[in-house]
């Protein structure tokens, strides 16, 4: 059960070895993407099409409904590999095998939705993955395994995202192997925090804190970006200085490649801007086209 890359790459992990048998995928209805709002299948359906794979897929828009729960009971499997999917487990899917969910954090830490855009939003030098027996709680199941790496300075969520699903592969397969001899531990109390559903409104900045406008950047550069209030999208978005205070919106340098912009603590250089309904644009050639100079602002 999974629905975006992250989990793509657990099934195609599991595809290599023929001691592993995948008898079903379920995953998130087709949804309409783009301008066209063409109908687009998520990336796991997408990967299985052009595999060929000939085990069935399973798109329900409520898993809980009682014909999925039959279809799942059905085909016996072993175990419920569970990675992003989107959807919550009721307790009568549950029950028919040990769900196994492959979960972006360190758990307890970020439990829900966002767990990769909330370790890059709050900086955090190390992030995981954890191997997690699913119980009727949110990722609140008793721990099989976890596998964890540094979080580079450099590092956004499109490149965080990779690098965690191949983690995650690697450790699923640990976990099958191993499933018999691991004791399951359970979840430390004291160190549970959450993240939630990400909005499109989430990806409004204003120009405070250049630290964590940065933050912002990586944690949201796939979807939504980030952008002012009047719709400007701010791209390709780097720390100047993270100490002095400025105006807000200055602009304090034109360089080569990039206008550097004040914040109230510390300042940012920015490569690409793109104004609503347009395309994106170099910086420099936004600011010429605006008539902007040192000592203007950005807003």
């Amino acid at each position: 059960m999974g629905t975006p890359s992250y989990a793509t790459k657990i099934l195609e992990e599991i595809l290599k070895y023929d001691r592993f048998e995948v008898v079903a995928l379920f995953t998130q209805p087709d949804k309409p993407v783009g301008r066209k709002q063409i109908l687009t299948p998520p990336d796991i359906k997408q990967y299985c099409i052009e595999q060929k794979l000939s085990f069935p897929i399973y798109q329900p828009v409520k898993l809980r409904e009682t014909q999925n729960v039959e279809i799942i009971q059905a085909l016996k499997p072993d175990f419920i590999i569970v990675a992003a999917y989107g959807q919550i487990l009721p307790k009568e899917i549950l029950d028919i095998a040990p769900c196994i969910n492959l979960h972006a954090s360190l758990l307890p830490l970020y439990r829900g939705a966002s767990p990769i855009q909330e370790a890059l939003l709050n900086s955090d030098t190390y992030t995981g993955v954890t191997a997690m027996l699913m119980d009727v709680g949110l990722d609140s199941g008793d721990i099989l395994g976890y596998e964890y790496m540094q979080v580079s300075q450099d590092c956004d969520v499109v490149q965080l995202f990779d690098k965690l699903s191949l983690l995650a592969a690697t450790l699923t397969i640990t976990i099958l192997d191993n499933f018999d001899r691991i004791n399951p531990i359970k979840q430390k109390l004291h160190n549970v925090s959450y993240c939630k559903k990400i909005k499109k409104t989430d990806g409004e900045v204003e120009f405070n804190n250049a630290l964590e406008l940065v933050a912002k950047y990586k944690a949201y550069k796939f979807w939504p970006g980030i952008a002012l209030a009047n719709g400007l999208k701010l791209k390709d978005v780097k720390l100047a200085n993270s100490i002095n205070s400025y105006e807000s919106g200055k602009i304090l340098n034109i360089l080569d490649d990039a206008v550097e912009v004040g914040c109230r603590v510390g300042s940012l250089y920015i490569s690409t801007l793109q104004a609503p309904s347009k395309n994106e644009v170099k910086a420099l050639e936004y600011i010429k086209g605006k008539r902007l100079n040192i000592g203007d602002y950005l807003s």
